[in-house]
C-alpha cells in the first residue's frame, strides 16, 4: 500500500480511538478488508482496578497470552502520572522488588505498552489531563530497548501519535551500561536506580552490578550529561540497617558531586516475604539532610498507593506466580 495510509491508521487508532479498521471511513472498504485480515486492533484487557486510600489507582490489564501487568496511574493536583510496564515479570533479580520474584516471563511489545497509556488516558478528566508517563514499573526498559523506543517514538508522535511531549516521560534503569550510551540523543528524561553508594551492597542489591560495576555504570551517566541538558534523577530506595546510616549519605554525596543530578531518596515500601523493612523517619530524615549540607539537590519521594502494593517495587505478574 501507498505509505499515507499508515498515517491515515496511526490518527484513527490514536488520534480518534478507532476500535476496528470499519471505523475508519475515509479508507476505502477493499483496502479496510485488506487490513482486517492481515492485523488486529486489540486495546488491552482490564482485569482488575484497585484505588487507593490517596486516590492511587492499580490497573490489572491481560495480555494476548493471558499474562498480566500492572499500571499505576497517580493523581497530581492538575493532572495524571502514569507509571507503565516495559516487561511481563523481570530479569534483574533485584532483592528488595516483588516482580523480581516471579523471573521475566517476556518482552512487551511496542503495543502492550502504548495500550497501557492509551487505556489510562481514557480514564483521566479533560480537567485533569494524563501528561506525564515513567518507565517504571514492571521489567527493566533498557533490557526491552527496540519495543520500547518504538513505543516512546508513538507516544510522542506529534501529528499521528498520542503527543505527549518527550521531557514529560522519564525512563528509570537498573544500570545497563551499553544502552545508556544511546539515550543520549533522546529527549525523554533518565532515571537510574543506584540505592547504594558501594559495590558490594549494590551488587548484593542488584545483581546487574556485578556485570556493570558503579564506576561504569556513572562513567556512562557522566557522558550522558555531556550530550543531554537534563540532569539525571538518581533513584536510592532506603532500606534499614543496609544502606541508610550516615556514612552511606556521606559516600553517597562524595560518589555523585561530579555528575549533574539529583537524588529522589524512596522509603522502601515493604511486601510480603521480604527480608527488609523501612527505615525509621529519623533515619531517612538525617540522610536526606546530609546529602543537603553536601550541597547536593535531594528530596524525600514518600511513595503513594502502598496500601492497595502499588508502590515502587510493589508490582508483580501474579499470573506467574507458583
Amino acid at each position: 500500500m501507498r505509505s499515507f495510509r499508515a498515517d491515515q491508521v496511526m490518527r484513527w487508532i490514536y488520534l480518534r480511538k478507532a476500535a476496528s479498521f470499519d471505523e475508519m471511513t475515509n479508507i476505502g472498504k477493499a483496502v479496510r478488508d485488506k487490513l482486517s485480515h492481515r492485523f488486529t486492533i486489540r486495546p488491552l484487557t482490564l482485569t482488575d482496578e484497585r484505588k487507593a486510600e490517596d486516590g492511587t489507582r492499580k490497573l490489572s490489564f491481560a495480555l494476548r497470552d493471558d499474562r498480566r501487568i500492572e499500571t499505576v496511574l497517580i493523581g497530581e493536583k492538575d493532572h495524571y502520572t502514569l507509571c507503565i510496564s516495559t516487561q511481563a515479570g523481570c530479569a534483574m533479580g533485584c532483592t528488595f522488588c516483588m516482580t523480581a520474584k516471579n523471573g521475566l516471563a517476556r518482552n512487551l511489545t511496542p503495543g502492550e505498552i502504548i495500550g497501557q497509556v492509551m487505556a489510562a488516558r481514557n480514564m483521566c478528566p479533560e480537567d485533569r489531563p494524563l501528561t506525564n508517563i515513567v518507565l517504571m514499573g514492571m521489567g527493566e526498559p533498557l533490557a526491552n530497548y527496540e519495543n520500547v523506543m518504538q513505543a516512546i517514538d508513538i507516544i510522542t508522535d506529534a501529528d499521528n501519535g498520542l503527543k505527549f511531549a518527550s521531557r514529560r516521560i522519564t525512563l528509570s534503569t537498573a544500570g545497563i551500561v551499553p544502552k545508556i550510551a544511546l539515550l543520549g540523543g533522546k529527549s525523554i528524561r533518565l532515571a537510574v536506580s543506584l540505592n547504594a553508594p558501594d559495590n558490594v551492597t549494590r551488587s548484593m542489591l542488584m545483581p546487574v552490578n556485578r556485570t556493570y560495576p558503579i564506576e561504569m555504570l556513572l562513567d556512562a551517566c557522566k557522558a550522558y550529561t555531556r550530550v543531554h541538558r537534563d540532569r539525571i534523577t538518581f533513584e536510592y530506595i532506603l532500606i534499614k540497617d543496609v544502606n541508610d546510616s550516615p556514612d552511606h549519605a556521606r559516600k553517597l554525596a562524595k560518589l555523585l558531586a561530579p555528575i549533574r543530578g539529583k537524588v529522589n531518596l524512596i522509603p522502601y515500601n515493604p511486601h510480603e516475604g521480604s527480608p527488609y523493612s523501612r527505615p525509621d523517619i529519623p533515619a531517612i530524615l538525617t540522610f536526606h539532610t546530609i546529602l543537603i549540607e553536601k550541597h547536593y539537590t535531594a528530596m524525600v519521594r514518600w511513595s503513594k498507593g502502598e496500601d492497595i502494593s502499588a508502590a515502587c517495587g510493589q508490582l508483580a505478574d501474579r499470573k506467574n506466580q507458583g
